[in-house]
């Protein structure tokens, strides 16, 4: 069973950047692993992911250019670096793994708690 624990949400000004932990409690290189978010009153929605073994990513439009995915120097982390935030990306994130190679949003099979993320001037 593998546990995911988000951290480093916060409050963070419009223009400003933050960065996002997922830490494991295994190693997660064989794992796909995706960042969620979920808006209040809203469903939670697919940010990004990166690909198992690597370092191939995939964002959604709405975050491509400002958000970056990466793998930590040690294989139980990844980071989600959040860099010109917006007004409408506070929601809580989440990181999810899936036991597969490919980056995709479903089928995810592990999910930590999530970590919020507020934006205000």
């Amino acid at each position: 069973q593998l546990q995911l624990v988000e951290s480093g949400g916060g409050l963070v000004q419009p223009g400003g950047s933050l960065k996002l932990s997922c830490s494991a409690s295994n190693e997660i290189h064989y794992y796909a692993i995706a960042w969620f978010r979920q808006a209040p009153g809203q469903e939670r929605v697919a940010v990004g992911c990166v690909a198992a073994h690597g370092d191939r990513t995939n964002y959604v439009k709405s975050v491509k250019g400002r958000f970056t995915i990466f793998r930590g120097n040690t294989s139980d982390i990844v980071y989600l670096q959040m860099n010109n935030v917006i007004l409408e990306d506070t929601a809580r994130y989440y990181c999810a793994a899936r036991a597969s190679t490919e980056c995709k949003f479903d089928d995810m099979d592990y999910w930590g708690v999530g970590t919020q993320v507020t934006v205000s001037s």
